[in-house]
């Protein structure tokens, strides 16, 4: 027992894969709550943001991909925190009137959770973003000037915050997924994304999200897949990023929870060639693999031949089960 007398989990959809549970806009979000009702819960990112919406509770450790990558290696521990300083990055490519909406939208972050936003700021050159679907419907990209990005946090850093929020700006994607609104496929920004976080994270090992910016800030008038709805109810996907990173456990090396105190870790089926996957077989936790989310990958426990370490089931509800007893 790990925390407070606490089984300790890992939740995982990785991002930009296409998950059919936790591929679109928290969507994955309502399971992992239900699971933090009878453990403590660590999750990514894209398990819980939701545009406007967190899935995000007090039971849960809100961990970027590559520091949970680490942590799982026993490169890092995770110390709880409450009421993280937290600074924002804008993109310089941003034009004003998206900024302002951004602004507007801190202050109200701010104004109704009580959250400590301590300042934001101006990367001083465009990052350039640019983000593809591959062949195998799988979300990738490029970030052609990481550094403005990176001179940009270390000045929030030096002026006292303590966790990161990264708005870049991005083109509009629904020319590369169509069916995204519908509930298919891959969310095509997910991967530069999950690239943009990793990197200031391995950087800096401080907390950091990234929501994107677009031109097009109006609300959309269709009827969309419920999966998908709470993106299109926004004109910005800060939100859910600045409440994430108000508790989000800070980086330490010997202080908090360990990947000694984890019980188990939660995998999509055929997706459980992530590094953290990897070290928590090799250390013997439980790593339960779930069927009913599908992905654009085939990377499936037989395959990596990490099958005798893998328990896999068929549902969420099958598991949730498991781990209750």
């Amino acid at each position: 027992m790990s925390i407070n007398n606490q089984k300790l989990g890992v939740f995982i959809v990785p991002t930009g894969i296409g998950a059919s549970v936790g591929g679109y806009a928290g969507d994955a979000a309502g399971w992992a709550r239900r699971f933090s009702k009878v453990s403590k819960l660590i999750v990514n990112p894209n398990v819980v943001n939701a545009g406007g919406f967190s899935g995000i509770n007090d039971n849960m450790l809100y961990v970027e991909g590559y520091i949970l990558d680490e942590f799982m290696k026993g490169c890092f521990n995770l110390e709880q925190s409450f009421g993280n300083k937290i600074g924002v990055v804008f993109d310089n490519a941003i034009p004003q009137d998206v900024i302002n909406v951004h602004i507007n939208t801190i202050n109200a972050v701010k104004t109704v959770y009580g959250i400590d936003i301590k300042k934001y700021i101006l990367t001083e050159e465009p990052v350039g973003v640019e983000f593809v679907l591959d062949k195998n419907g799988v979300s990738n990209g490029e970030v052609l000037n990481p550094k403005t990005l990176l001179k940009a946090s270390k000045s929030l850093l030096y002026d006292g915050c303590e966790a990161i929020a990264i708005v870049c700006m991005f083109e509009d994607p629904e020319a590369v997924n169509e069916d995204y609104a519908n509930g298919f496929g891959t969310d095509p920004v997910g991967g530069v994304e999950a690239i943009l976080s990793h990197y200031i994270s391995q950087e800096l090992n401080v907390p950091c999200a990234h929501a994107p910016a677009f031109s097009d800030y109006q609300i959309y008038p269709d009827i969309v897949d419920p999966k998908s709805a709470s993106e299109y109810i926004t004109p910005t996907f800060l939100p859910c990023v600045l409440l994430g990173l108000d508790n989000a456990p800070k980086i330490t090396k010997s202080d908090g929870v360990s990947v000694d105190d984890v019980d188990y870790v939660v995998i999509p089926y055929n997706s459980v060639g992530s590094a953290a996957v990897l070290a928590a077989v090799e250390r013997g936790i439980k790593v339960f693999a779930v069927k009913e989310n599908v992905t654009a990958l085939d990377v499936t426990p037989d395959k990596l031949g990490i099958a005798d370490g893998v328990c896999v089931v068929d549902s969420y509800e099958e598991l949730l089960q498991i781990i209750s007893h």
